[in-house]
């Protein structure tokens, strides 16, 4: 039998704590808001008081003392040697205005070199890390529970139980309050683009890009050059001001990353993230939110997702297991707005590319038996672990010092250079050494951007570390 609830392992989006308000308050608020929202629902686990404490950077103290309260006023029950589970039934089967039934979908489709080290943000996860014979007793569990009927089914949102675990992730740790009937699974989040562009996109359509930003997205958008909007980052994410005033208030799409800028690193405010969504409800523009990285932060929780605080349905959710387990898995999801839903899966059925039935039967059970969150808590050890080798070498070895960026998060940060150094001149010198390193001029269209190295660490060997270190240091030494 699936087991239907998340590993308590899993950890919740942290809201910001108001003026005055205690931490006791603070951690009370954030859990009950979720299950009020229906982001957690009845049966889903907590973590643990001791877990949560850690991320959240609180006493455990602070935590039990809140969880009491939750669980004194019904919303929440502890059993020893279960943890704490959510008790408050407040959803019911029409938790999420938005959603669209399953019943109500149709049944028929609708219409380098090897020696060189790789430091390249698109060389993103270790895939040595991922536990291949768990994975192997969830595909033999699979290939031993299909189905003729199984085979045959034609629902153009993908595998219901992958959407179902999708959905309870996404309600747990993105504090996003949604259905499986919400959910798309795609191939990655370029095939999520290539839905949204598809359906929404036409010859009058205005792409608010962010400069710097995701490499060859303009072409992966079929956006003419003349209809892209270039928008700088600053400290805050994305500037609506200057989407705004660009754009001239056209409605189009605005592509964006909040949880962690690729490739600058900011993390967008909750200030700008509102200002944001009221930009894109004025202005009638879609935004593709691209939660690409945001399992790996280091710190402390992460915010929730930008999709989680859409009350004008304008945001479209998309990310990848590709980045988080293996980038060969293909499989990623999107979570629709209602007015898009049906003609995104009807375009995902007419465009030919669907994912594995055997493989999404899987990705379900290795998420609902845990698997999932332990591979993101093993994973992001080790990623940090990397991140710190990688900083605390270039800390020492660095002849100036240099600002960095974007560390707190995700496979890369950005390494910001003294002005006086020509960035071209310098990764070629690198890459010419054997370190393939990417400038920040390499991610712009538009924007002038004072010079700096985005440096992928993630996939990156341990001892090789301080040797990559030495290499940049002196580079920029001779430069």
């Amino acid at each position: 039998m699936r087991r239907r609830h998340l590993s308590p392992s899993l950890e919740l989006p942290l809201a910001d704590r108001h003026e005055k308000e205690t931490r006791q308050a603070w951690v009370y608020r954030c859990v009950r808001e979720r299950i009020v929202a229906g982001a957690l629902r009845r049966g889903d686990r907590l973590p643990s008081t001791r877990t949560l404490a850690e991320r959240w950077g609180v006493s455990r103290g602070i935590v039990e003392l809140a969880f009491e309260q939750l669980t004194l006023e019904g919303y929440v029950a502890s059993r020893v040697g279960a943890g704490t589970e959510v008790v408050a039934d407040l959803c019911a089967p029409v938790a999420s205005p938005h959603a669209t039934p399953d019943a109500g979908m149709p049944a028929v489709p609708l219409p380098e070199n090897a020696a060189s080290i790789a430091l390249k943000t698109g060389r993103s996860v270790d895939a040595a890390l991922f536990s291949l014979p768990a994975w192997r007793r969830h595909m033999n569990r699979a290939l031993r529970a299909v189905t003729p009927e199984l085979l045959a089914d034609t629902d153009p949102r993908g595998y219901l139980p992958l959407r179902e675990s999708i959905a309870r992730y996404v309600r747990m740790t993105r504090g996003i309050a949604c259905d499986a009937a919400e959910i798309v699974v795609t191939t990655g989040i370029r095939h999520a683009i290539d839905l949204v562009t598809d359906v929404l996109a036409n010859d009058s359509t205005e792409f608010y890009l962010e400069d710097p930003g995701y490499k060859n997205l303009a072409s992966l958008l079929k956006a003419p050059p003349q209809r892209c909007v270039s928008v700088p980052v600053d400290d805050e994410g994305f500037v609506v001001e200057v989407a705004d005033r660009a754009g001239k208030g056209r409605p189009g799409i605005a592509y964006v990353t909040p949880a962690h800028q690729a490739p600058l690193g900011t993390t967008m405010s909750i200030n700008r993230r509102v200002q944001l969504l009221e930009w894109a409800a004025a202005r009638d523009v879609w935004i593709v939110e691209d939660d690409y990285d945001s399992e790996f932060s280091y710190g402390s929780a992460p915010l929730p997702a930008l999709k989680a605080i859409d009350t004008h349905a304008r945001v479209i959710h998309c990310s990848s297991f590709n980045k988080s387990l293996f980038p060969s898995l293909r499989i990623g999801y999107l979570l629709a707005p209602p007015a898009l839903l049906v003609r995104i899966a009807g375009q995902r059925s007419a465009s030919g590319r669907a994912n594995s039935l055997i493989e999404q039967m899987a990705l379900a059970s290795y998420i609902d038996a845990g698997d999932f969150a332990r591979h993101l808590r093993a994973s992001r050890s080790v990623y940090l672990r990397r991140r710190n080798l990688l900083l605390d070498a270039l800390r020492t070895r660095m002849p100036v010092p240099c600002r960095i960026t974007g560390e707190h998060a995700g496979f890369h940060l950005v390494l910001w250079l003294p002005p006086h150094v020509e960035e071209a001149a310098l990764v070629a010198t690198l890459r010419a050494q054997g370190v393939f390193v990417e400038g920040l001029e390499e991610f712009t269209r538009s924007q002038a951007i004072a010079p700096g190295l985005v440096l992928g660490y993630a996939a990156l060997d341990d001892a090789r570390l301080p040797e990559i270190a030495t290499r940049i240091a002196d580079a920029i030494a001779a430069a």
